[in-house]
């Protein structure tokens, strides 16, 4: 903080909060005293919650330099996440940059069921794979970050059962895939998922137990009513056609090869598409199970689908 000869005036975490959220307000932001505590966070190398406790607390010139520079970068519309360098996602540090969508909140939903799966198909309770059984074949079609294949891997490697699958994560973006090797190697299970370029599948992996998408949902004429930060990220992750389910539609064409026939597919959809998912399901799929999972807001958020097949469970909810 400049001043005159002699003043050595010291800042305040307090004061710089206010200030950031009152210039980030200015500019719009949908969240300005989140963004503030997130950005000084960084800038100090604390966590929001002890930048947020200590009001007091002095700031470093250096780090308020930072600190500034970088509510201008968020006023300008650049995400926090890219900012920082990171996000955080189902209890853990993703990279984050420009390459990929930055994971989301909702997707958490997606996570958690296809551990559920994993876990009711496998019955691992005990953490061990039932002997005699191959790996459960599991893919991750338009990675992105990876986080959802990630997630996945860490959270069966806590239940010990991460030995019980075989994990494919594909994305048609290059710098995608690099991303998300990345954030393999940062969480220690790069050694076990398989990472692959491709549009949606590749053409000769068949035969999964589980295929799991967070692919592009938003119509194509919403793309530019999106927060300015969704401008910093790869259109190929947002556009989702005229529909909003042109991508997805594709993959479910590809369903009825590349699923197993107890196979299911769970897929996140937005919040508008419960209905309109289900409706295109039948169309494509007949006589195939199509429900959807609701998420923490009571939002419809995954659709689970499967063939139905007599005396089998998968197509059940």
């Amino acid at each position: 903080m400049s001043g005159p000869p002699g003043d050595f005036t010291v800042e305040t975490t307090g004061a710089l909060l206010r200030e950031g959220a009152d210039r980030l307000a200015a500019a719009g932001s949908e969240s300005p005293r989140l963004d503030a505590e997130l950005l000084l966070g960084y800038a100090v190398g604390a966590v929001r919650t002890a930048v947020v406790a200590h009001p007091e607390a002095p700031v470093g010139a250096d780090a308020a330099r930072r600190y500034r520079a970088d509510l201008e970068r968020r006023a300008a519309g650049e995400p926090v996440a890219y900012l920082r360098g990171f996000k955080e996602f189902y209890g853990l540090a993703f990279e984050a940059d420009g390459r990929a969508l930055i994971p989301r909140p909702e997707t958490e939903k997606l996570v958690e069921l296809a551990t559920d799966e994993v876990v009711r198909r496998r019955r691992l309770s005990s953490g061990a794979r039932p002997q005699g059984t191959g790996h459960m074949r599991v893919v991750d079609v338009g990675t992105g970050s990876g986080a959802i294949a990630i997630a996945l891997a860490v959270t069966l490697r806590r239940l010990n059962a991460l030995d019980a699958v075989a994990v494919l994560a594909v994305d048609i973006s290059p710098d995608a895939l690099d991303l998300a090797r990345e954030n393999a190697v940062g969480q220690a299970v790069a050694d076990r998922i398989a990472f692959a370029e491709a549009d949606l599948l590749p053409v000769a992996a068949w035969g999964f137990d589980l295929v799991l998408a967070n692919l592009p949902y938003v119509r194509r004429d919403a793309i530019a009513g999106l927060p300015v930060a969704a401008s910093f990220e790869p259109a190929l992750a947002l556009d989702g056609g005229d529909d909003g389910l042109e991508v997805i539609g594709r993959l479910l064409d590809r369903l009825p090869d590349a699923l197993a026939d107890d196979g299911v597919a769970l897929l996140e959809i937005g919040a508008d598409q419960g209905e309109a998912i289900v409706a295109l399901a039948a169309a494509k799929l007949p006589g195939w199970s199509c429900t959807v999972e609701l998420d923490l807001a009571g939002l419809p958020r995954v659709a689970r689908i499967a063939r139905v097949v007599p005396g089998s469970s998968a197509g059940s909810a």
